[in-house]
């Protein structure tokens, strides 16, 4: 899995005509121009590195542009609470002080330096922001007690929330902001203002987003966009998210449907259906991020080795080349497999950065085909038909330019014929062939 399958030359298809899967048109964001055939790294600034600085993440940019990355997601970056934090070190999401540098990870220098750093590479930069909540310490509470939810005693208590499960969640370690508060909207847009007018951040990776009113992220959105133009990516999945405010949405479903892939618990007829028939319908150029890891995913679900066994590479593939903007979660170029510790230090064992390869070449082979694209940018999904049901075959075009994926989601070897082939050809398992044609 080292590296790539092999890219092919390929004439037109001489299949007859597939309807491309359809999508309403709701997304009216302007997307920043390099957002496109962008991709996504998350680094976890904590776990990054033995050090677990900012300097630290610096230094390994050039061997990130190496391997094709060009937006840089850091996990949030502010000091974190101590009054009731989890752990010895606290939870990441469990602000303090939303204008500040966590001084465990180094200082507002630093992370101008980084920016600056990433920038000379022609990297971007987002940084990762926590409006929901906050740390029970954060002056806010003292400052502007008025800024939170509190119970019918009058008191700023603990996060508690129905889940989609309809179960009842509570975070003890945070405490809710109440966005009826109309000078909240102010004081949380002004601090988000700050990093972009203080760093020239590129864009913000936004915690819980669906819990907080949508207006409020469209007049962020607007007055961030004042500063600079602004890539917006939430952690949700609403559809309306994308009108006004957000460039991408969490990809869920399609995650928890590579997983019960990779668990023997759905195959390529599922997968076929969730694509033809999403549980919500998007905007045609409504960007959705697709993961096979993430920091929630590592840490409280499973590594790649637990969640896929060996349908770990496919599922990388289809991450790559299904319609979305990709993302790879630091370490995953290292075969990580730990669940990293969440409130303490767990440093990444980088090893030997075997899939290293791997990553650069759909680094490539997406920024070098426009049919790969994210949004109206890119080319519709398109079923294909291979002559065997156990395989996932599609195709994308943009102008002249095709891609054609054969993904065997199978454990065993599989047949399968393409329109012009001589013959019928076979996939080993858990393998993929990817053909391009201009």
């Amino acid at each position: 899995m080292k590296k790539l399958a092999t890219l092919l030359p390929l004439a037109a298809l001489l299949l007859g005509p597939v309807p491309a899967i359809s999508h309403a048109e709701t997304s009216t964001v302007k997307h920043p121009a390099w957002t496109r055939s962008a991709n996504i790294y998350q680094v976890n600034v904590r776990q990054f590195s033995k050090e677990g600085t900012l300097n630290a993440v610096t230094a390994q940019l050039p061997r990130l542009k190496a391997m094709g990355v060009d937006t840089v997601w850091l996990m949030p970056i502010h000091p974190l609470g101590e009054k009731n934090r989890k752990g010895s070190l606290g939870s990441h999401y469990a602000v303090k002080d939303y204008l500040s540098v966590n001084p465990d990870y180094g200082t507002l220098d630093d992370l101008r330096k980084l920016v600056k750093q990433a920038h000379a590479l022609g990297m971007r930069v987002m940084l990762d922001w926590v409006a929901n909540h906050t740390a029970w310490d954060n002056k806010w509470a003292t400052e502007h007690p008025d800024w939170f939810k509190k119970n019918d005693k009058g008191e700023i208590y603990s996060v508690t929330f129905k889940n989609e499960a309809g179960e009842i969640e509570e975070w003890t370690d945070v405490i809710g902001l109440d966005f009826s508060n109309k000078a909240l909207w102010k004081g949380m847009t002004d601090a988000m203002a700050y990093w972009v007018r203080a760093t020239d951040i590129d864009g913000y990776r936004c915690d819980a987003a669906g819990l907080i009113p949508t207006p409020f992220w469209n007049q962020v959105r607007t007055e961030l966009n004042k500063i600079k133009p602004m890539f917006l990516l939430a952690e949700w999945d609403q559809p309306d998210l994308h009108e006004h405010a957000f460039d991408a949405t969490y990809d869920w479903p399609l995650s928890n449907m590579m997983i019960k892939i990779g668990k023997g618990e759905a195959n390529a007829a599922d997968l076929r259906n969730i694509l033809a028939k999403p549980p919500k319908t998007y905007g045609r150029d409504a960007y959705r991020l697709e993961f096979t890891a993430n920091h929630d995913v590592n840490s409280w679900q499973g590594t790649d080795k637990d969640l896929y066994g060996p349908a770990y590479g496919a599922m990388a593939v289809l991450s790559y080349t299904l319609p979305g903007i990709p993302m790879i979660y630091n370490g995953q170029e290292s075969r990580l497999e730990k669940r990293l510790e969440f409130f303490e230090k767990d440093p990444i064992e980088w090893k030997t950065y075997e899939l290293e390869g791997f990553y650069a070449g759909l680094n490539q082979l997406r920024k070098a085909n426009p049919a790969l694209w994210s949004g109206a940018a890119g080319g519709a999904l398109q079923m294909l038909d291979v002559g065997n049901e156990q395989l996932f075959a599609f195709k994308r075009e943009q102008g002249k330019n095709s891609v054609r994926v054969i993904v065997n989601l199978t454990g065993t070897p599989q047949k399968y014929k393409l329109a012009g082939d001589e013959g019928p050809a076979q996939l080993k398992p858990w393998r993929w062939r990817i053909l391009v044609s201009e």
